[in-house]
């Protein structure tokens, strides 16, 4: 249930962007019948060869024996590897994983415009693979080509609590999509993206004002890409802490 939540400070943005990103992560597990590992340190989702094996850092003091057991998951996985670390502290270049970083951004409590495209919050099917289309292009995730209708968003995602996903509409055409996630009175984004066919017409914008909506009494946290981050600071978000990122050269 989603409950008014005070100010959180810059401080906090990276423990509860962690805690965000791994209960997206664990609905998308659980929707798409996928192996979870909980753990103190970290959350770890198997999707096999095409989802591949996705990893998310909870703590900035993992022990050894987790960084131990979160090694052989990355030695033993069958697909490519991402890794999330909120905290930038966890060293996985043992492994042979490319590294890069992105901000944790932060956004208070507070009004939201609307949208000048319509934005619709999915519930139909077809909606929902028009997302997941529009996500896999916008993301170049070729792991999910050829296109399994369901594969990426499973229609049993959609039921897992806190989670939402969007679609922006230009001129009753599918043209962007987004997902939020409210866990523990914190929103947060992610997959916001655009077809190829409508970049550079406010898209992006439309689907965070029409994702953001819902969240307006919420703090709300997203990490940002270097092409996303000026949209997030016109939204007003501001950069808390740099976030580092882990993949396989796969």
């Amino acid at each position: 249930m989603t409950t008014r939540s005070p100010s959180l400070t810059l401080a906090e943005a990276p423990m509860r962007q962690a805690r965000n990103s791994a209960a997206l992560w664990i609905a998308t597990g659980r929707s798409r019948g996928h192996e979870v590992v909980r753990r103190r340190g970290f959350v770890a989702v198997d999707g096999g060869a095409r989802a591949g094996l996705r990893i998310l850092v909870q703590e900035p003091d993992l022990d050894p024996g987790e960084v131990a057991e979160l090694s052989e998951l990355v030695r033993g996985a069958a697909g490519p590897v991402n890794a999330e670390d909120p905290f930038g502290s966890t060293d996985l270049s043992h492994l042979g994983m490319r590294n890069w970083q992105m901000p944790v951004m932060l956004r208070q409590p507070g009004p939201v415009d609307a949208p000048a495209l319509e934005v619709i919050k999915v519930r139909k099917t077809e909606d929902l693979q028009a997302a997941e289309r529009i996500v896999i292009e916008g993301f170049e995730l070729n792991g999910f080509e050829p296109y399994r209708p369901g594969e990426l968003f499973p229609p049993a995602l959609i039921e897992q609590p806190g989670v939402d996903v969007f679609v922006a509409l230009h001129e009753g055409v599918a043209a962007g999509a987004g997902v939020s996630v409210v866990d523990d009175g914190i929103g947060s984004h992610y997959w916001i993206g655009t077809s190829t066919a409508f970049r550079s017409r406010g898209v992006g914008r439309a689907v965070m004002l029409g994702a953001l909506a819902p969240l307006a009494d919420l703090p709300v946290t997203l990490t940002a890409s270097k092409l996303g981050r000026p949209l997030y600071e016109s939204l007003g978000y501001t950069v808390a802490a740099p976030s580092t990122w882990w993949a396989s050269t796969q």
